[in-house]
């Protein structure tokens, strides 16, 4: 379960879940923030095997791929953030709050009425199914304190930075049996860290150390402009908190480069972090050569150093097809291979 060569590969986290499982028409509406069950195709009773079965295809998409740290593809999830959010003491599942996003559009978001406290285990059993069906690196997915909160409405607490530090000590929890139970690496998704600067900077960073305390594996902080089937065009090219995230306590940051051409340069700023880079355009149906994928890898090391380089896609992958989903993975195997080749 070591991956001693240069350029390792991953994923971000989602992978494309089947037809069968979930209604992926209604899915591409959305990017769920509280419980929406109707996406689901498979009837309550069976709905778990469900699942375990489309993990598996996950694993092993993954695996044929080349990929080299892989994921259960998030199969279990309506979204990135939302399974772990509502399995939280202090919130109201049965009567979600409306708010209005920057689109415009009336979004459902779980209501805070209470401390927000970890009650137990919620993707402990995830965690123990992927290492028991994979041999390689294994990373798993959580939500980050920050995000987590932007995403709620506040009715309890008088001070959101309290509530932020909230979320932050229930992902801790999380985290730590989640190491326990055999992860190899574990990856805060945090892309709302982008949104709201300000508070970004008064919190962020303190919720992200807090929520990664104690933790021996290596640890991941993801930011992204969104999901390219959500934003597909308009992103910017540069970062508004990203400098903030050189002293955090996170090993690693993951970062979106490929559809937004983002300017490199800026990975100077980490000479002591190691990036997750996204060489994966996922706005983009059309699956990349892998001398493609080699010479977005290329253009990176002008800047870092290959030993603190991790080739990733942009984001997740659950908007794609399955068949091009698992094309891009191939070909960021095969990219990363070529890369691989020319500084070895």
């Amino acid at each position: 379960m070591t991956t001693e060569h240069l350029l390792p590969t991953t994923v971000v986290g989602s992978y494309p879940q089947p037809d069968w499982l979930v209604d992926r028409a209604l899915l591409r509406t959305m990017v769920p923030r509280v419980r929406v069950h109707e996406l689901w195709r498979v009837q309550a009773p069976y709905l778990a095997q469900a699942q375990d079965d489309a993990t598996l295809l996950a694993i092993r998409d993954m695996e044929r791929a080349g990929i080299d740290i892989i994921t259960d593809g998030e199969m279990r999830r309506e979204s990135y953030s939302n399974r772990f959010a509502t399995a939280l003491d202090g919130i109201d599942n049965d009567n979600p709050a409306s708010i209005t996003n920057r689109a415009g559009r009336s979004v459902s978001v779980p209501r805070v009425v209470g401390k927000v406290r970890r009650k137990g285990p919620v993707e402990l059993d995830d965690m123990k199914f992927l290492r028991r069906n994979t041999a390689r690196k294994a990373k798993i997915t959580l939500p980050g304190p920050f995000t987590m909160a932007q995403q709620a409405k506040n009715e309890f607490y008088k001070d959101a930075d309290e509530m932020v530090m909230d979320f932050a000590a229930a992902v801790n929890e999380e985290c730590l049996a989640l190491e326990a139970a055999g992860a190899d690496v574990i990856q805060l998704d945090d892309p709302w860290l982008r949104n709201d600067p300000d508070a970004a900077k008064r919190i962020a960073v303190r919720a992200l150390d807090r929520a990664l305390q104690g933790l021996k594996v290596p640890t991941v902080v993801h930011l992204c402009f969104g999901y390219a089937a959500v934003v597909s065009k308009d992103k910017p090219v540069g970062y508004s908190f990203l400098p903030q995230l050189a002293d955090s306590a996170a090993d690693q940051i993951s970062i979106e480069a490929a559809q937004p051409k983002l300017d490199l340069g800026i990975l100077k700023d980490f000479s002591k972090k190691t990036i997750m880079l996204g060489v994966i355009d996922l706005g983009d149906e059309a699956v990349e050569t892998p001398e493609i994928v080699a010479g977005r890898i290329r253009a990176a090391l002008k800047f870092i150093d290959a030993k603190r380089l991790v080739p990733a896609p942009d984001c997740g992958m659950k908007y794609l097809s399955r068949e091009t989903a698992f094309g891009k993975l191939k070909a960021l195997s095969e990219g990363a291979a070529i890369a691989r080749r020319e500084i070895q």
